[in-house]
């Protein structure tokens, strides 16, 4: 049996308004979920369905308003646990240039593990690795603003990986980039997690990037309201465009194929999927 990583025991968070006082609608939910070692999860929800809170709360940046949030049997609300939980999770968002803290690939890297007070000689071996694992050594004394965005992002991904975490969180990590950006950094992850075993939870609007997950979770005004293998979800297509959501260009292919009364599966994700199964008809 697998570790759980993340349990979220009917979680609920509420923001407050500028009056401290005064609290606004709920983000989360009475939210419950478990999360295990080594699974790849991707999180998709419209516009303010909760999913960029649900990170935060992964991060312990905040804490739930109520019920509890564990990280490795570590309480998110225990500050004397907050380091070590930030250690076991590490964070990656949108921009990766609100990151940088230095003025070279090498030494932004190093920063994190610094941080926590690594000998020397072991940030030396980390700031390699994590360089390595990412495919950006020969640009370890490049400064990192004059990098390409997928670039950027894989040098973010370093910096965490060289702190040594459980799991990486990507909050909408791959939005700013451009096609090739956001194929470099799905390519990491995916090796990180096939290969290193790091726990990932990608929260994107990519619907083709999720279909990579071994798992999708589908939030809405702040609920999981679908929670399963890519196939599964994306064959739901009619309950995924109710929440204002896309699904994958292969799947909403075959979803106008069967309105135009083809006899085709919804479960198809890859275009290597749809080639088996299309050129029977073709």
């Amino acid at each position: 049996m697998k570790n759980i990583v993340i349990k979220a025991d009917n979680i609920s968070y509420i923001y407050r308004t500028d009056n401290e006082k005064t609290q606004g609608s709920p983000a989360v939910k009475n939210l419950n979920v478990q999360i295990e070692d080594g699974e790849f999860v991707a999180v998709i929800g419209r516009n303010g369905s909760g999913k960029s809170t649900f990170a935060r709360l992964l991060n312990a940046l905040i804490v739930p308003s109520d019920g509890v949030l564990y990280i490795t049997n570590m309480r998110t609300d225990s500050e004397k646990d907050i380091m070590h939980i930030r250690q076991t999770v590490g964070m990656v968002f949108q921009n990766p240039e609100n990151q940088f803290v230095a003025a070279s690939v090498e030494e932004d890297v190093a920063f994190g593990p610094e941080n926590l007070g690594v000998p020397p000689v072991e940030i030396v071996e980390r700031v390699s690795e994590a360089l390595k694992d990412v495919g950006m050594e020969e640009y370890r004394e490049y400064a990192p603003h004059n990098l390409s965005g997928g670039q950027k992002q894989r040098v973010a991904i370093a910096g965490i990986l060289a702190m040594r975490p459980k799991c990486i969180v990507l909050d909408e990590a791959t939005a700013m980039l451009d096609p090739v950006g956001r194929k470099e950094v799905l390519g990491v992850l995916k090796r990180l997690n096939e290969e290193e075993n790091i726990t990932i939870i990608h929260i994107t609007h990519h619907m083709d990037e999720a279909t990579v997950a071994h798992r999708v979770i589908v939030v809405d005004d702040g609920r999981i309201v679908m929670d399963g293998k890519p196939s599964e979800i994306f064959s739901r297509v009619e309950e995924i465009k109710a929440l204002g959501l896309e699904v994958p260009q292969v799947t909403e292919l075959f979803y106008e194929l069967r309105k135009s009364g083809y006899d085709v599966p919804l479960n198809v994700l890859t275009a290597d999927e749809a080639y088996e199964i299309l050129k029977d008809i073709i």
